[in-house]
């Protein structure tokens, strides 16, 4: 059976960077399962037709395509029930509520600290899309949405709930890494991949959270490409 994931990639087809997109390299790392990540463009829409969808990620497995990653987890939870990353209903429901604290906590304090990195990252034939949608999106301009200092600062008060999770627990999801686990890191690599923003302090209980997060399945997170790593290619 053949397994395809549409990926997000930026300037180079190795600089991987979707949060929503790494939630499911995850997963499936999580389950054992082996796929080919397909490079993919914001431009790129016709190339997801198959799936009347037009954003990543975009599962292909053997005959079933899903969209959506919070769908696609939900489906590798049916297809392959072994290792479970949302589990009951109660377990759904928490990796929902994750998912909306993980866009509208964390994302936008993330964003105002690296918006700029990341539109440097983006392929250039992408960028004019990308601040067009984006500025449309918030009202105003990229530069205007761009504020590390203010960004910093609604992090670390956004962060106080994991931090507390992390007091009790090794992972957000108990002493082993599941889904609550994937749902919240995917911004964390999106951040990783795109700049060299420092997001945490080495003190701090979510940091030390991040490393084993990078740590599981082989360096997964670790081992990705950054723009840091390309950047000099492409100046």
């Amino acid at each position: 059976m053949s397994r395809v994931l549409y990926d997000l990639c930026g300037i180079d087809e190795a600089l991987r960077f979707s949060p929503y997109c790494w939630r499911v390299r995850y997963a499936l790392a999580h389950k054992g399962l082996d796929v080919e990540t397909r490079p993919w463009r914001f431009s790129e829409k016709q190339a997801l037709a198959f799936a009347n969808h037009d954003k990543v990620p975009v599962l292909v497995d053997g005959e079933t395509v899903v969209a959506d990653s919070y769908e696609i987890l939900r489906y590798l939870d049916r297809a392959y029930p072994e290792a479970p990353l949302l589990g009951d209903s109660m377990a759904d429901a928490r990796g929902r509520f994750l998912a909306h604290y993980s866009e509208r906590s964390l994302a936008p304090a993330i964003l105002r600290i690296i918006i700029m990195d990341l539109l440097n990252a983006i392929h250039p034939d992408d960028r004019e899309y990308f601040r067009e949608t984006r500025e449309k999106r918030f009202g105003r301009s990229l530069e205007e949405v761009h504020s590390p200092v203010r960004g910093l600062s609604q992090l670390d008060t956004a962060l106080e709930p994991l931090r507390a999770r992390l007091g009790e627990a090794s992972y957000l999801d108990g002493e082993v890494p599941g889904g609550a686990d994937y749902i919240v890191f995917g911004k964390f690599m999106w951040a990783r991949c795109v700049s060299s923003a420092d997001l945490v302090s080495n003190a701090d209980p979510v940091h030390a959270w991040l490393e084993r997060m990078l740590d599981l399945y082989g360096g997964l997170g670790r081992q990705a490409t950054r723009i840091t790593d390309i950047e000099g290619a492409y100046r």
